[in-house]
């Protein structure tokens, strides 16, 4: 299994990036997909999950109105739109699966993790 995330870059506060997550090797509509992002000298957090149809959200409650997770199983990806950027949005951005419900995306609950994109925004 191989998640590779891209996208990330340096952006001024108030500023917008996408996010993308290509996923092989794995039945990607069979699996809830999560962002998580961790910030320097913090936790790693979830930040938004979508369900294998993509019919479910659900986001962390600092990014709502702001961030939209979205998926294309066509493709197998998953794409986050991060508008309104501030600087706490700063961190590496992981993109996982897991085998659960959108709504219980956790990350102990995730099977698969890709490599971080690096997210900087400038105040």
């Amino acid at each position: 299994v191989q998640l590779q995330a891209s996208g990330g870059g340096l952006v001024q506060a108030g500023g917008s990036l996408r996010l993308s997550c290509a996923a092989s090797g794995l039945t990607f509509r069979a699996y809830s997909m999560g962002w998580f992002r961790q910030a320097p000298r913090k936790e790693r957090e979830f930040v938004a999950a979508i369900s294998g149809s993509g019919g479910t959200t659900d986001y962390a409650d600092t990014v709502k109105g702001r961030l939209t997770i979205s998926r294309d199983n066509a493709k197998n990806t998953v794409t986050l739109q991060m508008n309104s950027l501030k600087p706490e949005d700063t961190g590496v951005y992981y993109c996982a699966a897991g085998n659960v419900a959108a709504t219980t995306v956790k990350r102990s609950a995730m099977k698969h993790w890709g490599k971080g994109t690096l997210v900087t925004v400038s105040s």
